[in-house]
């Protein structure tokens, strides 16, 4: 075949991109079962972190197992669905349901002192993209006894301080039910307070849209919960 003419050509770069396309799919799928494997050992780091446990890399798995001894999915009226695994629940989705439609996980993490605490997820959006977290409630299921925030790109030293100490650490104590009503925490610019009496903490400082965003994450992740958690506070 003459190598100058246009059929060569073609013939060439048909077959490169036969063998190019074949390999790339090869190493997906010979990659695929541990790259799930990564992203379920990084949400299990997540939710451990709700409760202040941060494992090393190594026994993210092992505390996991250890410490969150139950995990199940509700639904709005507070009934368990034990027909679906709670870790393969994708929050993301379940959001842009109504909220009687939703399946609600729930992972329950008993600590070294024995308390238990009740962990939550929630997904929601920030300035440039999709922010989320998860929560943990001490046992009376209105008391926040830890939080975890991350993002996938919020301005750095603005709105990705969300996911720092700082502002995390601003929900432990704060409570769900205040004068007999079930109220999320929102979150308000600094030096500012609600027009409620709803639990609130201080937003991150230049990172308006953020912090409304995670307060509007709170109230339309938690809400759901609602009837669960007067459950299991009644328990």
């Amino acid at each position: 075949m003459n190598k100058q003419s246009n059929v060569y050509t073609l013939v060439y770069i048909i077959i490169l991109v036969v063998v190019v396309g074949a390999a790339l799919a090869f190493t997906a799928i010979s990659l695929k079962d541990r790259q799930q494997a990564n992203a379920d050992a990084d949400k299990m780091r997540q939710i451990l972190a709700s409760v202040n446990i941060r494992p090393a890399a190594d026994s993210i798995i092992a505390d996991y197992e250890k410490f969150v001894i139950e995990s199940y999915v509700v639904n709005a009226d507070g009934t368990r669905d034990n027909s679906i695994d709670a870790f393969d629940v994708n929050v993301a989705q379940e959001i842009k349901k109504p909220d009687d439609k939703r399946l609600l996980p729930v992972f329950v993490c008993r600590l070294a002192d024995g308390n238990t605490k009740y962990i939550i997820p929630l997904y929601g959006a920030g300035l440039w993209g999709p922010i989320w977290g998860y929560i943990s409630l001490d046992s009376d299921a209105s008391t926040l006894y830890g939080a975890y925030f991350a993002h996938q790109g919020e301005t750095p030293g603005l709105g990705a301080e969300i996911e720092k100490p700082a502002f995390s650490g601003q929900f432990k104590g704060k409570r769900l039910v205040k004068d007999g009503a079930f109220m999320p925490v929102t979150v308000v610019k600094a030096g500012q307070k609600p027009s409620g009496s709803e639990d609130y903490v201080d937003g991150v400082s230049g990172g308006t849209i953020t912090s409304k965003g995670v307060a509007a994450m709170l109230d339309n992740c938690i809400r759901p919960y609602k009837t669960y958690l007067e459950d299991i506070a009644k328990k």
